[in-house]
């Protein structure tokens, strides 16, 4: 009897052993959102993946300049043990696409109605290359800060249109009290790096964004090579939100790739 419960503990362990590398053969998918938005607009999305068992982390990007919100997802990116795939929200397409140098086992990008930026563009600059952006207009006053510089958000009685248009009305409300303001100077600052250039990219957009125009998607996604591009009907520049299975599957895609 002992020689049988040692073989179905050896069994177990075995199992057991499996699994766990298994589990970190997967890569982890590091999220980082961008202006006016934060966290937890990532929920839906980070629901589908940890249901497929991937480790998730869903960044509080500082929203403050391209170069010191880059150097704080590389420190985060620096303490994961597994290959990282990296996935930016608009703004925090510049922050993934500035980091992924020196050597980090970053395996592919996945841009969310984001910005993928040649070195020496600007987040104003390209999303006003092409008609269509209706964000200026929807702009609160800048709040000045003490510190210097300004921070921008988007008022709230014109969010829900401008950013969140298929999105409950309820949700975007609550999107809108909560948003995170963006400085001016980092919607301004020139990006550093051009990481597209060198890892295979994702897109996925929606055809009713409102900040980015999708020309501009289509463009930079056209010029990044991308893999595979998701154009979402209907869904507006808060597509993770609206459409969360679409973007994780778009992820998975990147995360199982070779």
């Amino acid at each position: 009897m002992n020689k049988l419960i040692a073989s179905a503990l050896l069994i177990a362990a075995m199992v057991f052993s499996s699994a766990a590398v298994a589990q970190t053969d997967k890569p982890t998918i590091v999220l980082v959102h961008g202006a006016f938005a934060e966290a937890s607009s990532w929920n839906g999305v980070v629901a589908v993946l940890r249901s497929q068992g991937y480790p998730v982390v869903a960044v509080a990007n500082p929203l403050r300049s391209v170069k010191s919100d880059a150097q704080y997802l590389s420190d985060i990116v620096d303490s994961i043990e597994t290959p990282v795939v990296l996935v930016g929200h608009s703004y925090g397409g510049l922050v993934i696409g500035e980091i992924a140098g020196s050597g980090r086992n970053i395996k592919g990008l996945v841009f969310v109605a984001a910005f993928a930026a040649e070195i020496g563009e600007t987040a104003a600059g390209l999303s006003g290359k092409f008609p269509g952006s209706s964000l200026g207009t929807a702009l609160a006053p800048a709040v000045t800060l003490t510190t210097g510089g300004k921070d921008l958000y988007i008022r709230q009685d014109k969010f829900h249109d401008q950013f969140a248009a298929d999105v409950a009305e309820a949700e975007a409300a609550l999107m809108a009290a909560s948003q995170r303001p963006v400085t001016e100077a980092a919607l301004n600052e020139p990006a550093g790096a051009s990481a597209w250039k060198r890892i295979p990219s994702w897109f996925v957009y929606g055809d009713k964004d409102k900040n980015i125009p999708p020309a501009a998607l289509a463009f930079m996604a056209d010029r990044a090579n991308s893999r595979k591009t998701i154009i979402v009907p209907g869904a507006s520049h808060a597509v993770m939100v609206s459409h969360p299975e679409a973007v994780a599957e778009l992820v998975l895609a990147a995360a199982r790739s070779n």
